[in-house]
């Protein structure tokens, strides 16, 4: 029954998907991986329902399609985070399902009576082959679940390098997907095959919860770009997306240029308090500043020593204990003054006040009177 229900939920995901107007390249790729989902839980079901004896030309067709999970979840995470693939290496992630799919010719070419017979006993006769495929599916998802969360890590710390808020586009939601498929390749090594695919019905379910609960997923509407990398394309250099090593290698500055610039900077934030607004971008306070982006991404790195994001949050956190420090100001709500110095979220101000000050707000103010 739990099958059934993972396919129902598999092919509705799917359905939505593929009716949604204006696809990008990380649509095409979750299709394609809900497609490649609801394949592989119809075969496992005819397995494990003793189907299979009606139709044995479908015996051995899911075997190499665990190859596939890893790294169709890698190129969802890549679209996610740069926007664009290359599709010589796209295609290059499939060469294990090639080789995989190969490799079980051996048994696809058999009449159904062998099948049955070869199913019946566990495998008998083809047991080399059949553990060379499950090592190659164990590394293969051990593999890109690893390169998936570097790719996350990369992006949350370039997002963090050109955003004074992130919560919108931090993808956290993908890092839990991530993790729930690993747990799925973790259980693959001693549970038996109902586990797994059991736990993949609830991997779908979760797809579908954190798809519908962020905003353009599986709808038409966008709450944020999702790829800082588009916006680096248009209003910030390529090279700010170097690594940290030669980062500013190009655009070298001066300790004089670096003070001054970091005094104009300062200058700029007490007059205009441009931390007040909340969706402010490195872009935004370089154009300000009359200077490209990478100058002053160097400057805050380099005299501050913080990224824009830690930058203009403990801006926004002296903001608010000033004010809260005001009588008059005894009246409001804290999460209504955390608004008005630039916070859009509960989360987003009590996680940044108690990074910067070792305690909660609530504590915080409890100290202070």
């Amino acid at each position: 029954m739990i099958y059934i229900i993972g396919i129902v939920i598999t092919a509705f995901l799917a359905l939505i998907l593929l009716t949604k107007k204006g696809k990008n390249i990380a649509d095409k790729i979750l299709f394609t991986w809900l497609c490649v989902i609801l394949v592989h839980l119809i075969l496992f079901s005819i397995v494990s329902s003793n189907e299979y004896l009606k139709t044995p030309y479908l015996l051995g067709l899911e075997i190499p399609f665990p190859l596939l999970h890893g790294p169709l979840l890698f190129l969802y995470t890549l679209a996610l985070t740069s926007g664009q693939l290359d599709r010589l290496k796209t295609f290059l992630h499939f060469i294990p399902f090639a080789i995989g799919f190969i490799a079980t010719t051996p048994f696809l070419i058999l009449n159904s009576e062998e099948k049955i017979l070869v199913y019946q006993n566990e495998g008998e006769g083809f047991e080399t082959i059949s553990t060379i495929i499950f090592i190659a599916i164990i590394l293969s998802g051990i593999t890109y679940a690893i390169l998936s969360l570097r790719a996350l890590r990369s992006y949350k710390k370039q997002i963090k390098d050109k955003f004074s808020s992130i919560e919108k586009i931090n993808l956290q939601w993908l890092s839990r997907l991530v993790l729930g498929l690993s747990c799925i390749w973790v259980l693959a090594f001693f549970a038996d095959d109902e586990i797994i695919f059991s736990s993949v019905v609830l991997f779908v379910v979760f797809i579908g919860y954190y798809g519908i609960k962020q905003v353009g997923i599986f709808t038409n509407h966008q709450a944020l770009d999702l790829s800082p990398v588009n916006e680096s394309k248009e209003r910030i250099d390529q090279s700010f997306a170097a690594s940290d090593n030669n980062k500013y290698e190009k655009s070298a500055l001066a300790d004089s240029q670096l003070k001054a610039i970091h005094s104009e900077l300062l200058q700029l934030m007490n007059q205009k308090k441009l931390f007040l607004t909340p969706e402010l971008t490195l872009a935004m306070v370089a154009n300000e500043l009359d200077i490209h982006p990478n100058t002053l991404s160097q400057v805050i790195n380099s005299v501050e020593q913080k990224n824009f994001f830690d930058y203009i949050n403990s801006l926004r956190i002296e903001e608010f204990k000033e004010r809260i420090a005001i009588p008059d100001n005894q009246k409001y709500t804290l999460l209504s003054l955390a608004y008005e110095c630039g916070f859009n979220s509960k989360t987003s101000f009590n996680r940044n006040f108690k990074n910067l000050t070792g305690k909660s707000p609530s504590e915080y103010l409890k100290e202070s009177k």
